[in-house]
């Protein structure tokens, strides 16, 4: 499968600069002449590539590692950036080619769910995927998912950099899923409604919603908050999710507002129902076996560079969701909510509240109960949704995302 391109590369171009440097070199350029801000013209991408490629492959490297990144492309990236090509980028720099990475984006090598399962399995040495999909292979990833746990996209990049990320989520995923939890995107999941809406009017009451049929992903947790809130949990992969918009076999889809340009859902998509009811994450992962193998000061290296992108991945993505998702009311000239006239509707308060009410454990409890009492094992002992809970709090409830200071989560 050839990768997506930027539009002003032609698959033929990247299919012979990929043949003379390799997919991961050519990749990687691209990223870095987006970084940069340089138009990516099919000359500078082949002086681009050409000069890493030399850095590259200068020397042996110590050890090489195999990335599989499901159906996450150079041309996603450009609008969800998980992180992962940056990752790459500055992790073989700052080792000095001593660890050397290949990434296996477009499906080429695996799927969320097989990639999840691969890196668990010491299969591959790096996976992305969404938390929620991944939860369907290491089922601790369901602890990010409690109904309305999250208040904001600032609650989550500050959990994420906090020292009790540790206990509350890396350890009982190294401990029982294998994985090395790197870092990620944080969105806040809507309801993202099909055609059959077109003529309808806004959705702004969760009755309006009652009985559609949407599209569900992996996590039991998020199933658990659709059935709660009166809609219909339909199982569509990721990959099936526009056909089945487009031919009406699903009403909507939960996921996440960036989601809708990175899948190209916009002539199936006519609202955006910020419900915010449950994270959104796009993370990238490691196997423990071979996080363990790298030995302390390539290690060191692992978690500096996981760091440096986790910080990139916070400031980057607040840009882009404004400018290339197009979350504002209205959606900003030139957004992909402008061109496809996809309505942002927010629910009031009040609403809100409503919603939260039916379904957040905190004033639900019954529904919940075997899952956190399996979460809370899993975590040797620890209250987890009421330390989340009050963690989430943490901040002032207006702080913005890109606002949330950066910390050494390790330390």
């Amino acid at each position: 499968m050839t990768p997506a391109t930027p539009d002003n590369i032609s698959r033929r171009e990247f299919s012979r600069l990929a043949g003379r440097f390799g997919t991961t070199t050519v990749l990687l350029a691209l990223a870095g002449l987006a970084q940069r801000g340089d138009a990516a013209t099919e000359t500078a991408l082949e002086a681009t590539s050409a000069s890493l490629y030399q850095k590259r492959f200068s020397k042996p490297p110590r050890v090489k590692l195999r990335f599989g990144a499901a159906h996450f492309t150079r041309a996603g990236l450009n609008i969800l950036p998980n992180g992962s090509l940056a990752f790459i980028a500055d992790l073989e720099e700052r080792t000095d080619g001593e660890i050397q990475v290949e990434y296996l984006g477009g499906n080429q090598l695996c799927t969320e769910l097989q990639c999840t399962k691969m890196c668990i399995n010491d299969e591959i040495d790096f996976f992305s995927a969404s938390t929620q999909n991944a939860s369907a292979g290491a089922p601790y990833f369901n602890v990010l998912d409690f109904a309305y746990l999250w208040p904001s996209r600032a609650s989550m990049y500050h959990f994420f950099y906090h020292p009790d990320s540790e206990s509350l989520l890396r350890a009982p995923l190294r401990k029982y899923h294998h994985i090395e939890f790197l870092f990620a995107h944080a969105e806040l999941r809507g309801f993202m409604m099909g055609l059959k809406y077109t003529d309808r009017p806004l959705l702004t009451t969760l009755d309006d919603l009652q009985g559609a049929k949407v599209r569900g992903t992996g996590t039991q947790l998020g199933r658990i908050t659709l059935k709660l809130l009166g809609l219909q949990p339909v199982p569509v992969s990721w990959d099936n999710t526009l056909h089945a918009l487009r031919v009406g076999a699903i009403d909507g889809a939960e996921t996440w507002s960036s989601a809708v340009p990175y899948g190209s859902w916009g002539p199936v998509i006519t609202q955006d129902i910020h419900s915010h009811f449950m994270a959104g994450n796009a993370m990238t992962g490691m196997s423990s076996k071979s996080f363990s193998r790298l030995g302390p000061a390539l290690q060191q290296a692992v978690k500096e560079s996981a760091y440096l992108t986790q910080i990139n991945i916070q400031k980057t993505n607040e840009v882009k969701l404004l400018s290339v998702t197009g979350i504002s009311n209205p959606p900003l000239p030139g957004s992909y909510y402008a061109e496809h006239g996809i309505k942002n509707v927010i629910w009031s308060p009040e609403e809100l509240d409503k919603a939260r009410r039916l379904s957040a454990p905190k004033h639900n409890p019954g529904p919940w109960d075997k899952w956190r009492e399996r979460l809370n094992r899993m975590a040797g002992g620890i209250d987890t949704y009421e330390r989340l809970y009050q963690l989430a709090r943490e901040l002032p409830e207006q702080t913005h995302a890109v606002d949330v200071e950066p910390r050494r989560w390790w330390r």
